[in-house]
């Protein structure tokens, strides 16, 4: 879907002043198939439809999440909560957009766990090891992908300028690149289906752990605000990793376009708060959800009324 379509599809949330949470369908925005944001919306929108009178669909496109919610094309997406700042306060990769105003937060998620992923015969074995090397690069249709791999290059004191780009329009299509030979490293979130077909393809993978020291930690949260580091352990799931290794992460926020009325964002909240169990059995990363975080504040965006009534019901946030 165009920006130009999405600009006149507007048209499509104006029904929602009037509706109820009774026999209703709405679409949750997602970047493409087999990336981790839209197997995490597959399984959210499994567990809204099966518990609530919602009927919730998966919209899968280039577009970053909020991009289609913002313009009322979609009624839910979700993004990285840096570019979800970025994004509703018009400054990183938005700078010059001025601030986008339709999005209301429903509730932080599970954390993005990221890495740069190598064939496991590569000779490449740290980050520092990527200069000269074929590294995707561009993302015009994910700008945020650029940044999360720029991010990682500067935690070994490296920039794009140090390497080889290799212009893509997403991260979907950069793993068809990797898969082709045309690229040295693979980055994706760990645990993505797409992760797993680049392994199956290739022979197998190798996750490249981040320095964990201050000074390489800082210069990653110079570029991702909010990004924190996490050690994952070996999981059949997990391909890529042997040993206990220290990954780059930052929180996966879920959000509604603002005219969403309050009883759906409500039901949507409490279905997701309530069922980690059945979002866990659709796609394991939700197994690191913790409901009582799902109150947890991103920077610029305000929660929506729906949202904030049931954090009340159930003392996620202040009752005044």
């Amino acid at each position: 879907m165009t920006i130009v379509r999405l600009a006149t599809a507007g048209v499509v949330i104006s029904w929602l002043t009037a509706a109820s949470a009774a026999a209703q369908t709405v679409s949750i925005s997602t970047t493409p198939s087999g990336s981790f944001t839209n197997s995490a919306g597959a399984a959210m929108a499994k567990v809204i439809s099966e518990k609530t009178k919602i009927r919730a669909v998966i919209q899968a496109q280039a577009l970053q999440g909020h991009v289609p919610v913002n313009a009322g094309a979609a009624e839910f997406g979700m993004s990285n909560s840096f570019d979800a700042t970025f994004y509703v306060t018009g400054t990183g990769e938005y700078e010059g957009q001025g601030e986008h105003k339709n999005l209301r937060l429903i509730g932080s998620l599970i954390p993005y766990r990221v890495a740069m992923h190598v064939r496991a015969d590569s000779d490449i074995r740290q980050l520092a090891d990527l200069k000269g090397k074929r590294v995707s690069g561009g993302f015009n249709a994910q700008k945020t992908i650029r940044r999360i791999i720029e991010a990682h290059l500067a935690n070994a004191g490296l920039s794009y300028k140090d390497v080889s780009e290799v212009l893509t329009p997403n991260v979907s299509r950069s793993a068809e690149d990797f898969t082709a030979g045309r690229t040295d490293v693979l980055f994706f979130a760990i645990g993505s289906a797409a992760v797993k077909q680049a392994a199956a393809s290739v022979g197998g993978l190798r996750v490249l752990p981040i320095d964990a020291s201050e000074d390489a930690v800082r210069r990653v949260q110079a570029v991702l605000p909010g990004s924190y580091v996490v050690e994952v352990k070996p999981a059949p799931a997990l391909d890529g990793i042997t040993e206990p290794t220290r990954l780059v992460a930052f929180d996966m926020v879920f959000f509604a376009h603002h005219k969403v009325p309050d009883d759906v964002a409500y039901a949507v909240t409490k279905a997701l708060h309530e069922n980690k169990e059945a979002l866990t059995a659709t796609f394991r990363p939700f197994g690191l959800f913790d409901p009582g975080k799902m109150a947890k504040p991103v920077l610029g965006m305000e929660f929506h009324p729906g949202a904030v009534k049931y954090y009340r019901e159930v003392g996620l946030l202040p009752k005044s």
